[in-house]
């Protein structure tokens, strides 16, 4: 039995079909179809019905699957302790946040780097309408992120590491009232977007609605007063206690966590770089 035979499988369960974990694996199609009839012949038990275009897991499929998934991570917990020694070092990619990435966490991560030298820390942008996506592709080891205070996931272990809040607010150029009003908004991917056009839908104005990609796009044009946006208090706290920007009554729950796949092995840098994060309750000194 081959690993690899092993990761095909489980690719082709994640992706759907053949075709798809040929493209995610790199492989001709020929040679996912030929690892497939390997491990089946292995085996003694087909793995996959093919209805046509469409592949459904047999019930032996259902059954060897976790097994499947397990000796794959004992595989790749076994490379990382061999080459670890239990000291953090070595590559480590973290899905961040926008908001996060700028406001949050440059404190938590200076601290990280002093602490743990030896490792490669990347931090890549989330993309929250694929995430599980992007950890069973190996694309990212853990992530940071912004979500509504209520937030779950079936595929994620996640945990809340800090209450939040959404903010309204806008400039406190006295000009801005000549200016008719206008609503500057994150993408639809973002995760708190739904929550800005919940609280325009109970406010009930026709404001001009502007989408830019960027939170401190946002925030710079909201500070030349053009108009107002709801952001989270983190990433204008400055600003208002500076008096630069006005917080006006409208809040809406949203929350900081730490996600990590349910099947992911926790690598020794992962735990170094977890163990750094502010515990639940626990302020973030030093940003």
């Amino acid at each position: 039995m081959e690993l690899r035979h092993l990761i095909t499988f489980k690719t082709i369960v994640e992706t759907g079909g053949f075709k798809k974990a040929a493209d995610e694996l790199g492989y001709v199609q020929s040679s996912v179809t030929s690892h497939m009839k390997e491990l089946e012949k292995e085996l003694g038990y087909p793995l996959f019905d093919r209805l046509g275009k469409k592949v459904v897991l047999t019930e032996t499929g259902e059954r060897y699957l976790p097994y499947a998934k397990d000796i794959i991570n004992l595989h790749l917990k076994s490379k990382e302790v061999i080459k670890e020694d239990n000291v953090p070092a070595g590559e480590l990619t973290i899905g961040v946040s926008e908001s996060l990435m700028i406001y949050w966490l440059p404190a938590i991560i200076k601290d990280f780097m002093v602490r743990y030298p030896e490792v490669k820390l990347t931090l890549k942008s989330l993309d929250y309408e694929n995430l599980a996506a992007q950890f069973k592709k190996g694309e990212i080891d853990a992530a940071v992120l912004v979500e509504g205070s209520d937030w779950k996931s079936k595929e994620l272990t996640i945990l809340k590491l800090k209450e939040e809040k959404l903010t309204l607010v806008r400039s406190a150029n006295k000009e801005e009232s000549q200016i008719p009003d206008t609503m500057f908004l994150t993408e639809y991917s973002c995760s708190w977007r739904p929550l800005i056009e919940k609280h325009l839908s109970i406010e009930g104005k026709t404001a001009k609605k502007i989408e830019l990609p960027s939170i401190e796009a946002i925030k710079k044009c909201v500070l030349l007063g053009l108009g107002r946006s709801m952001l989270p208090y983190f990433s204008v706290e400055e600003d208002i206690a500076n008096g630069d920007l006005i917080e006006e009554m409208a809040e809406e729950p949203i929350a900081i966590y730490t996600a990590i796949h349910k099947d992911k092995w926790q690598s020794v840098n992962l735990e170094a770089f977890l163990e750094v994060l502010p515990k639940p309750g626990q302020e973030l000194v030093g940003k």
